[in-house]
């Protein structure tokens, strides 16, 4: 049998919100870095975070330091 038919609809729906959570978390650290081009992480996670490659674009992005 699959996995996911023998999950309760609890399992199911933190398996869901713990992934959507990895998946946005670059936007999530430009969020609480209160980082400029937020808007712009947000469009790169959205449009090639499904990539690996874009993700882990956008989470460095996020995660390095803006020079002033």
């Amino acid at each position: 049998m699959n996995d996911i038919e023998n999950m309760t609809s609890t399992e199911q729906l933190i398996t869901v919100g713990v992934s959507l959570v990895l998946y946005f978390l670059p936007w999530i650290i430009a969020l609480f870095k209160s980082k400029r081009n937020t808007t712009a992480i947000f469009l790169l996670n959205i449009f090639l975070g499904w990539t690996v490659i874009g993700w882990f674009i956008a989470l460095i992005w996020s995660a390095t330091n803006e020079k002033d």
